[in-house]
């Protein structure tokens, strides 16, 4: 375990190895599991604030789930995730030409029509933050079908903290990366 500041970063951060491959996954996270994206409480206020934005880029059916259920949704825990198509994919999501899931948001942003680039945890995703009193712990979320990024990122030689370099520092700036950097690649004494 790895400690900077007020986060415990588990060594499956440093040790395992990670590049998203989407020609093979397609964005397969943008539509599996039980919820949509984590959200924190300050990204509901930008949801709201840019969605006019943000809208255009999405599918009519995510635009209809949005409509329906709203921006975000509040799970059985009292925490705030995206909404869904079903129950399954997430409504800021669509498919490009070659079947690839992509954010909207996302793709948004790269058109200049927002500020918010995506939904933090979808940025720093394969690790997922759990917040306690006085900390966070980022741990690094192993799920089957991202097993092609675990080869593609052992076979390019890149671990999930350096393949999250960007995401990292818009989380937690860039005075905490170097010192994780620092922390897990100084030499052993």
């Amino acid at each position: 375990m790895i400690i900077i500041q007020n986060t415990v970063i588990s060594d499956d951060v440093r040790d395992n190895f990670f590049v998203c491959n989407l020609e093979v996954c397609k964005g397969a996270c943008c539509v599996e599991g039980d919820l949509g994206a984590p959200l924190e409480e300050a990204e509901l206020a930008i949801l709201e604030a840019e969605y006019a934005s943000i809208k255009p880029f999405l599918t009519e059916a995510g635009q209809q789930a949005i409509e329906q259920q709203g921006l975000y949704i509040k799970d059985w825990e009292g925490d705030f995730s995206t909404t869904t198509i079903n129950d399954r994919e997430c409504a800021y999501a669509l498919y490009d030409e070659r079947g690839i899931l992509k954010c909207g948001i996302e793709q948004a942003y790269l058109a200049g029509a927002t500020s918010f680039k995506k939904p933090v945890s979808c940025h720093l995703y394969p690790i997922r933050i759990s917040k306690y009193d006085g900390f966070e712990a980022l741990n690094y979320d192993r799920w089957g079908i991202c097993n092609p990024a675990c080869s593609f990122g052992a076979e390019l030689g890149v671990r999930v903290y350096q393949f999250l370099k960007e995401p990292l520092i818009r989380k937690y700036g860039e005075e905490w990366y170097d010192e994780l950097v620092h922390e897990i690649e100084q030499p052993s004494a």
